[in-house]
Order: C-alpha cells, then sequence, then structure tokens
C-alpha cells in the first residue's frame, strides 16, 4: 500500500522487519518446544532469546536479508543466514526440523491477527459513531427513498441504525476470520512431523491460546486466507453503502447532508464553489480494491499437490494491502460520519417538495379500511391523482378533494396525510437495540 492510504500502526506491522520479527517469534516458540523435549539445547533458546530482546531485528537486519536474497533466492534462507551473523552460533538450532511454509505462514497468521484487531476496533469506532448519529436523529423526518424516488416518510436515524446493525455483522465476520487463522503450522515437509515432534506445534499453540492445525500439505490451506479477505471484502461492502448514500445526500438537487469541509479547503482547481464527496467516494474506491482481493484470495486455494507458490507472490501484496485498506477506509469513513454536516430543514423541505404524494398509500388504506372500496378501484382513484399531481405539481390533497368520487372527509384527509403517524413505531425499534 502506498504512503498516501497507510496508517501508522499497519505500515509498523507490515514491514519487512515487522515480519522478520514475527517469523523470529515462530522460530523461537518452535526452538523453546523442542528444548523442553531435549531435542535443541536449551542454553541455545536463552541466549537467542535474550540476544533478540536486547537487539530486536530492524531495518538494518531487513537489508541484511535482501542482500544475501539476492545471492540465495530463496528468503527462509537469507533470513536464518542472517540470524547467524546477527546473533552468533546459537542461531544454528533455528529452523530444526521446520520447512520453509511452517515459518512463513504461522508468521504471517500472527501479522493477520494484529491487523484484524487493529481493524475490529476501527469497525467498533465507526459502529458507535453509527449509534451516536443514529440517536442524535431518532426523531429527524427525513424523506425515504426507494429506486432513487421519494418512497414514504422515515427519520434521518434509522439510515444510521441501520449501518450500525450491518457494521455489527461485520465484526462478527472479522471475528470469525480472525478465529481461523488463529492456527500454528509446524508440521516440517509435506506436513508428516518426520522432522518435528507434533508436540511443538501443540505446545506453541496452547503457548499462544491458538489452535494446532488439525491437518495440513505443506502450507495451511488458502480457504482460511480466502475467509479473512471476504470478510475484508464484505466489510468494504458495507463502507460503500454508507459511502454511497452520503454521496447521494450530498447532492445539489438534495443537499440533506454533507462531508464536512475544512477551513482552507478546496473543492475544484477551475470552480471555486464546489465542494465534492471525495472522502466517500475515495471510500467506494476501497471498496472495490477489497473485493478484487477476494477474487485474488479464492484463486489461491488451488494449489498443486502438496504445495506450489503461486499464492505466494500475490500474498505479499493482498493481505497487507487488503487490511491496510480496510483500515484507512473505515478511519476515513468514521472521520466523515462523525463530523457530517446535517440538514433537517432541507430534509423536511424535500419531504413536503412533492405536494403529499409520499402519503399516497394511507389515503389508499383509507379508502379500503374506513370507506369499503374495492383496492382496484381505490388504487385506480389515489394513482389518477396522483399521476396528475406528478404532472402539474398540484398537491395530492387538493386533488383528492376536487375528485367527485373520493369519499374521504377532511378528517379523513387530516389523518390520511399526518407525518407523525408514519413515524409511530420508531421508537420501538430502537428498543431493539437499547436506544
Amino acid at each position: 500500500m502506498i504512503d498516501r492510504y497507510l496508517t501508522p500502526e499497519m505500515k509498523a506491522l507490515w514491514s519487512e522487519a515487522s515480519k522478520y520479527r514475527a517469523w523470529l517469534k515462530v522460530e523461537l516458540a518452535a526452538m523453546d518446544a523442542q528444548a523442553t523435549h531435549g531435542e535443541v539445547p536449551r542454553d541455545a533458546h536463552t541466549t537467542l532469546t535474550r540476544k533478540s530482546e536486547q537487539d530486536p531485528l530492524d531495518d538494518a537486519f531487513a537489508q541484511k536479508v535482501a542482500e544475501i536474497e539476492a545471492v540465495t533466492r530463496h528468503d527462509i534462507v537469507a533470513f536464518t543466514r542472517a540470524l547467524t551473523d546477527r546473533y552468533g552460533e546459537e542461531a544454528r538450532f533455528i529452523h530444526h526440523g521446520l520447512t520453509s511454509t511452517d515459518v512463513v505462514d504461522t508468521a504471517q497468521n500472527l501479522l493477520l491477527d494484529e491487523a484484524l484487531g487493529l481493524i475490529t476496533q476501527d469497525v467498533t469506532a465507526l459502529r458507535d459513531v453509527c449509534r451516536t448519529q443514529a440517536v442524535a436523529h431518532k426523531h429527524t423526518p427525513t424523506v425515504g427513498r426507494t429506486h432513487g424516488i421519494h418512497a414514504e416518510p422515515m427519520t434521518f436515524g434509522l439510515k444510521f441504525l441501520n449501518w450500525m446493525e450491518a457494521l455489527n455483522r461485520d465484526l462478527e465476520r472479522l471475528a470469525n476470520a480472525r478465529k481461523r487463522v488463529q492456527v500454528v503450522m509446524l508440521s516440517g515437509s509435506v506436513g508428516t512431523y518426520a522432522h518435528v515432534s507434533p508436540n511443538v506445534e501443540e505446545e506453541v499453540a496452547a503457548a499462544w491460546g491458538w489452535q494446532a492445525a488439525p491437518v495440513t500439505n505443506q502450507t495451511l490451506s488458502r480457504d482460511r486466507h480466502a475467509e479473512v479477505l471476504y470478510a475484508l471484502a464484505s466489510l468494504g461492502a458495507t463502507l460503500e453503502k454508507i459511502a454511497v448514500e452520503v454521496r447521494h445526500l450530498q447532492r445539489s438537487e438534495v443537499r440533506e447532508a454533507m462531508e464536512p469541509f475544512g477551513k482552507g479547503q478546496t473543492g475544484s482547481s477551475s470552480m471555486p464553489h464546489k465542494k465534492n464527496p471525495i472522502l466517500t467516494e475515495n471510500v467506494t474506491g476501497f471498496a472495490r480494491l477489497l473485493r478484487g482481493f477476494l477474487i485474488t484470495g479464492l484463486e489461491n486455494v488451488a494449489l498443486w499437490h502438496e504445495r506450489d507458490i503461486s499464492h505466494s507472490s500475490n500474498e505479499r501484496v493482498i493481505l497487507p494491502d487488503a487490511t491496510a485498506g480496510a483500515s484507512y477506509a473505515t478511519r476515513r469513513l468514521t472521520g466523515v460520519l462523525k463530523d457530517l454536516v446535517v440538514f433537517p430543514e432541507r430534509m423536511l423541505k424535500n419531504l413536503n417538495d412533492l405536494g403529499g404524494l409520499v402519503f399516497s398509500q394511507r389515503v389508499l388504506h383509507a379508502l379500503i379500511d374506513e370507506k369499503g372500496m374495492m383496492r382496484e378501484d381505490a388504487y385506480t382513484l389515489v394513482q389518477r391523482n396522483a399521476l396528475r399531481s406528478w404532472e402539474t405539481g398540484e398537491g395530492l390533497r387538493e386533488l383528492l378533494k376536487a375528485d367527485p368520487e373520493n369519499p374521504l372527509s377532511d378528517a379523513d384527509m387530516d389523518a390520511a396525510f399526518d407525518l407523525n403517524w408514519y413515524l409511530r413505531h420508531v421508537d420501538s425499534i430502537y428498543a431493539r437495540f437499547g436506544l
């Protein structure tokens, strides 16, 4: 991910030095368990642990690995040789009985676990902003739209309540995906434990509070990673759902809400009046990326025999970029919703802009329920006047009042065109969430 879209936490997490620290964590954990069983010297593990704490792997170490890999063309071999150069002869007991993917896949799970933890915090913050705005606009009337056309009255807060609930589901998916990668694989070449005891894998997993992978070949099955990418793509879809709504509400013809516009900000290089929804458009762009990463993740599930590395190259891109992008987009949208500029008066104006057409269903039911009309006849009566209202701009109530076939009295019409009647169950919806 380019620096423009990297949060500080994700930039640090997915650095080369961080990756090598994760690799070393796996190697030392395996070595610890092996030392317990007398397979490697305990003193060697103690010494390496102390040295790694006093002199942690850094950017200079990452550069050293790169220099060695330029010759070996193998990253784990370069890594282990660089460890020997840095920490001395005890490093010869590193990687005892393991194969490269044991270290790479398990360490990658460590990084994914931390990344998903960061994203969970981000989504929780966004969810909480939605809750706050839902409460603030619980009774702010606005027009509901279906197919982009005025439908019936609702409240602005209900939009946020829907988003809050969707984000709750995203949090569940993230939790499930995180659990799916909280597994340790230390089974050696082709997964038979020929050179490393299954106890080592189980003891490392237990120490981390994770699970040992029940069975592997030489890689962890990539359906686990695809599930992570699905959770992130699904989150992206939720973010885009919210972003597209904000973008619509900011349109000049609508102007019911808009992104915050900072002091000194400019909207266009040529048109000084412009206030463009650039933040939410940016979120939409990231949602597209996240969906694309999922396709690649699904392609990675099918590998040749016990392993190939066709997944390896793209995972170096898609896993850091998907997690970093999801975090960035979530934080960006959180800022938008937290400081969203809302225009309740404009909402009410838009609600009334079509001369009462949004109350047509209430009129329909009044004709059926209170005047005993057949549904087809009632529908024809209301639609005839509604279509005329569309064409002429005359108010629906005035047209109905002038229609000789309309049996509704003024009192009946008052009830049918009552805004509060449409919103009478809003409190009950909120009560489902304890709000």
